[in-house]
């Protein structure tokens, strides 16, 4: 009888990174900044915080990753709204606006950590850069989807529309009875019509 042994393997590194990123964005929805701590995040992902330190300098170095991770995440979202949305421009606006109404950015668990995130960008110098880039990217596609539609003065068009959906959003996510995701839908519908 030839006993077969299992070969031990190991997480890549990438995959280990990804895990204490979503633990990270686990704790903060959960926990909230105060109760995100390097105990919460290492039991969340099943590690050691030595592991933690090993793939990032620290908790904050930790937090940091996981904003620019959420947001590319988003933005990839987006995105693919948009390109479903067709080749009509107005379509494609109105697709990569309303996309936050619709899962998986409507999922309750990302209101904590994203206001974690606003929270920090008013005192941390490293994720407000973070948060600069991610709504100047934002901002920049939502410009070009405006002036493909023949918008004029798109540059505080894209800035109104994001304060807009943002204001929305987290209405919903704070009481998704309030008013629902398909009337926040048509109220960005109505907005984009009168304005554009």
């Amino acid at each position: 009888m030839t006993v077969v042994r299992q070969a031990f393997t190991r997480e890549s590194a990438d995959a280990r990174r990804a895990d204490l990123i979503e633990a990270t964005a686990a704790c903060l929805a959960e926990h909230g900044l105060a109760g995100t701590n390097v105990r919460a995040i290492c039991a969340k992902a099943g590690v050691s915080p030595g592991l933690l330190r090993h793939y990032f300098g620290g908790i904050d170095d930790l937090v940091a990753a996981t904003y620019k991770a959420t947001s590319d995440h988003m933005d990839a979202i987006f995105a693919a709204a948009m390109v479903q949305a067709g080749s009509d421009p107005h379509a494609r606006l109105t697709a990569y606006l309303t996309a936050s109404f619709r899962p998986p950015v409507t999922d309750p668990e990302l209101l904590g950590a994203w206001t974690a995130f606003w929270a920090l960008a008013r005192s941390d110098a490293r994720m407000a850069a973070i948060h600069a880039e991610s709504y100047a990217g934002y901002r920049a596609r939502l410009g070009e989807l405006l002036v493909a539609c023949g918008a004029a003065d798109a540059d505080r068009l894209a800035i109104m529309l994001t304060a807009m959906v943002d204001g929305l959003w987290l209405e919903l996510s704070l009481d998704a009875e309030s008013f629902g995701a398909e009337a926040a839908v048509h109220m960005v519908e109505r907005a984009v019509s009168a304005l554009v």
